[in-house]
């Protein structure tokens, strides 16, 4: 919101000498977020003067300019810049004749863009200055000639200060307003605000206005039989007639510069009216041709393929939640966010109706978004408008059409008012002293609720606190806390950080999370955030390895419609944002993703329970209806991996990415968790059939709980998710290189099977004995089975087991292949001998033999 600060001043007093800084500092003090400054960007001598003859001198490259005369000062007074009264200007406009009125840059003015003025040399002339037009002063876009002084009704004096008279002299100050603070969208409500921080005495425009009141001479229906969520779209409704107006009278200079400083370009003086009027009050308002009306208004919702052509010229098809203004012919507006075309005021205009509501916010914010059709009213309207203003308002109008337009106003008009009373609240004694942690007065805490227009009784053990119109987010006893806090003083409340309790911090899962994401960092992954919302093909082709359903949560108001589901896996986000980096430039990416996924069980609906109108509170029931109303949602861990790991070098040819990459991420990982892994060969319709890897988290379980000796104990495999290549052909489809390696685990339940503490093992002082075995065994059985054999079979002695070859040529029985293995064995108490090394890769190789037939190769 932009405030000019002599707007400002006529409703609350601002001392002599307040500056920008100021006015900022004091509305920051109430809460509001100081958000920048506005002026002209103009700097004198800029004054009135008067055309006393010119000459036209055509030019060779086919434009003629004029050699003016211009006087700049009453005959015998020195110019504003000191020179004389009367100048040599040249001047290219061809719009003005002898005697006009007209602005005058005198030399050593600064005009918007830093654009000094000087006396120059220009087609054989010095000019001594310039005639200024409308874009030059910064007042509009026009550029169609130099201003004339007569076309906005003024005829000054020669050599009278121009920057005073146009109100270029001015400045605006600007602040963020929340959501919950409308009222503050309006010069009325920043000016409260300025005396809440100062004491200074505030002047409520719409108290002192003179409000006549309209009779019911114009016919206006509200017929609003289905309303939205329960909320009448009209609570409020009011209309003014006025006669005779000139819509042709330009918009007075004054105005025009406090809109422009406002940030609202001039149109027409109706329509100038209307929006000064609602910058000053907050009230929207719109103006109607009244000759064009046919019968009365009716306020209701659209019907189906119902359409509209709104002031823009656009033909907009109307959604039957949309609120209408109609008359006979059908649709004239669409409330509070843009009037018909149909009605709209033009130079010919001679009868007016003024109209002022009070409309649903929810109707007008949905509206508004639906249509694309943001706008100063909307915006006020989605934020609460003071029901009490609407009649002060639309009087407001009236008063400056008589003024400024010449127009009659008539008692005909209509007043509907059925905005219910805000709920009183209850404030408890000592509630806001123990809420803020400062002492407050009881007389502090009255006054400050009756300064900011609400009305107290005294209740048992507290105050009745009725909120004034204005004020719909004062809902609550806390929201009264936070007024008494802000009205009072934030310097009031100490800068004491709290104590925290004991045995508190992270939580078991929360530095699990944490550990997990910081170990894929170190390893040199770059994490990302992406967007939950997917498209029901990448659900279905990422989250489920086969081509079986995979349940998604649609939503009901997308803010995307291509893009209309949550996820239930993390690849398609980790693919978009890899091609789109790669769009980029950035062809070489390690990527990974921490985030919850929704998962979705079959056969139950999930969806919003209808919670308590208002401040109620939710029943036990209520709370429970809506955790079951919510959708499982684990969380994953999701990595993506493309172009070269070890970029090209001398000596040193490039390294790519693959699914090796991903695989050591992934161990990696559950390395840090602490979880024990297996890798199986697998299969993912996304994935390539040779390069997909199945993994399971393996647990040991012991009979009855107790420990055992390792015979008898049985491992089971839980699977945790997937990790391989993408297909060739879908990586070409997403415009990704042809091999991109991908891994997702289910990291909720790598967390549940992480080990709760980890024991270090302890570095053995003795030397370690290493052995190779080779194992044939049919093709089809995976390396990793054959491995976790060996490893059951060799027992405690062997250290680490590694696969270094997988051969499958000459001298193998086809539909076999040969295994290799590194083995390394040591003992914490003793140097092995080569016969407890070779007996335990007996055992193990024993051990495969049994499980898969396999044959040690010589």
């Amino acid at each position: 919101m932009r405030i000019p600060l002599s707007w400002l001043a006529e409703f609350v007093e601002l001392p002599a000498g307040t500056t920008i800084a100021d006015v900022h500092a004091a509305l920051v003090s109430v809460g509001l977020e100081e958000e920048g400054s506005h002026d002209f960007d103009i700097t004198g001598p800029v004054v009135v003067g008067e055309v006393l003859e010119f000459t036209e001198e055509p030019q060779s490259n086919g434009k003629t300019i004029r050699w003016c005369s211009v006087r700049v000062a009453a005959a015998g007074d020195t110019a504003a810049d000191g020179g004389a009264d009367v100048r040599g200007i040249v001047c290219g406009a061809p719009n003005f004749f002898v005697g006009d009125k007209v602005v005058v840059t005198l030399p050593g003015a600064v005009l918007p863009g830093n654009f000094a003025i000087a006396a120059r040399k220009t087609y054989g002339h010095v000019s001594d200055g310039m005639i200024a037009s409308t874009r030059e002063l910064g007042l509009g876009d026009e550029h169609d000639g130099i201003l004339r002084l007569s076309t906005l009704g003024l005829d000054p004096e020669v050599g009278t200060d121009a920057l005073a008279l146009l109100g270029l002299n001015d400045a605006a100050v600007e602040v963020n307003v929340t959501p919950d603070r409308g009222y503050a969208f309006s010069i009325r409500g920043i000016a409260r605000e300025y005396a809440h921080a100062t004491g200074a005495v505030f002047r409520d425009p719409a108290a002192v206005l003179p409000v006549a009141a309209a009779e019911n001479g114009f016919s206006v229906i509200i017929d609003d039989q289905a309303p939205i969520r329960g909320r009448v779209g009209a609570t409020v409704f009011v209309t003014r007639v006025v006669r005779g107006i000139d819509a042709t009278r330009p918009t007075p200079a004054w105005m025009v510069a406090r809109l422009k400083l406002a940030g609202i370009r001039s149109i027409s003086l109706v329509v100038d009216i209307t929006n000064y009027v609602m910058l000053e009050l907050g009230q929207p308002l719109h103006g109607y041709d009244l000759d064009t009306i046919r019968g009365g208004i009716v306020v209701r919702r659209a019907v189906p393929g119902e359409t509209l052509m709104t002031l823009d010229g656009q033909t907009r098809v109307l959604n039957p939640e949309d609120l209408l203004i109609t008359d006979d012919s059908g649709a004239i507006g669409l409330a509070g966010v843009m009037g018909g075309l149909q009605t709209e005021i033009t130079d010919a205009t001679t009868n007016v109706l003024v109209e002022a509501a009070n409309f649903d916010p929810i109707s007008i914010a949905r509206s508004a978004r639906r249509h694309k059709l943001p706008s100063e009213a909307s915006k006020r309207f989605e934020r609460g408008v003071d029901p009490d203003v609407a009649a002060a308002a639309a009087a407001r109008v009236v008063q400056l059409l008589e003024e400024l337009a010449g127009g009659r106003a008539e008692s005909a008009g209509s007043l509907f008012h059925a905005h219910d009373e805000l709920s009183a609240i209850f404030l408890p004694d000592g509630y806001i002293s123990k809420l803020v942690g400062v002492d407050y007065t009881d007389d502090e805490i009255s006054d400050s609720l009756v300064e900011i227009g609400a009305t107290l009784e005294h209740g048992h053990d507290g105050l009745i606190v009725s909120p004034p119109s204005w004020r719909p987010d004062l809902t609550h006893k806390s929201t009264l806390a936070e007024e008494v806090a802000r009205i009072v003083g934030y310097s009031r409340i100490p800068s004491v950080l709290p104590t925290a309790p004991p045995g508190r911090g992270l939580t078991r899962e929360q530095r699990l999370r944490r550990l997990s994401a910081e170990t894929l960092a170190a390893a040199g992954l770059t994490e990302i955030l992406a967007y939950p919302f997917v498209s029901s093909t990448s659900n279905t082709l990422f989250a489920s390895p086969d081509d079986s359903a995979v349940p998604a949560i649609l939503l009901a108001n997308p803010l995307d419609a291509e893009v209309p589901f949550l996820r239930a896996t993390l690849l398609p986000g980790l693919i978009d944002i890899a091609r789109r980096n790669l769009s980029r430039g950035l062809t070489d990416l390690a990527l990974y993703e921490v985030g919850a996924v929704f998962q979705p069980e079959e056969g139950i609906r999930y969806g919003i329970t209808e919670v308590p109108p208002g401040a109620m509170s939710p029943s036990q029931e209520t709370l429970a209806e809506l955790d079951a109303s919510i959708p499982p949602q684990p969380w994953h861990i999701g990595m993506l991996f493309l172009g070269n790991s070890v970029e090209k070098q001398p000596g040193q040819p490039a390294l790519g990415f693959g699914i090796a990459d991903a695989l050591d991420a992934v161990r990696l990982l559950t390395d840090a968790l602490d979880v024990t892994l297996t890798v199986r060969q697998g299969s993912h319709k996304a994935l390539h059939p040779g390069r997909t890897a199945e993994l399971f988290a393996t647990i040991v379980n012991h009979h009855d709980g107790e420990e055992t000796a390792p015979s008898s104990e049985a491992t089971s495999d839980i699977p945790v998710g997937y990790a391989g290549e993408l297909l060739p052909a879908l990586a070409d489809e997403f415009d990704l290189p042809r091999v991109v390696a991908v891994a997702e685990l289910d990291l909720s339940l790598l967390m549940a099977l992480a080990a709760r503490s980890v024991e270090a093992t302890p570095l053995s002082a003795y030397p370690a004995a290493t052995q190779d075995v080779s194992l044939v065994v049919p093709v089809d059985v995976p390396a990793g089975d054959v491995r976790e054999a060996l490893a059951h079979g060799a027992g405690e002695l062997l250290e680490s087991i590694r696969l270094v070859d997988d051969y499958r040529a000459a001298g193998i029985e086809e539909g076999h292949k040969s295994l290799t293995f590194a083995l390394r064995f040591r003992s914490s108490e003793r140097t092995l001998t080569a016969a407890e090394a070779s007996e335990a890769r007996i055992a193990g190789v024993a051990e495969a033999a049994l499980r898969f037939g396999a044959v040690s190769r010589e």
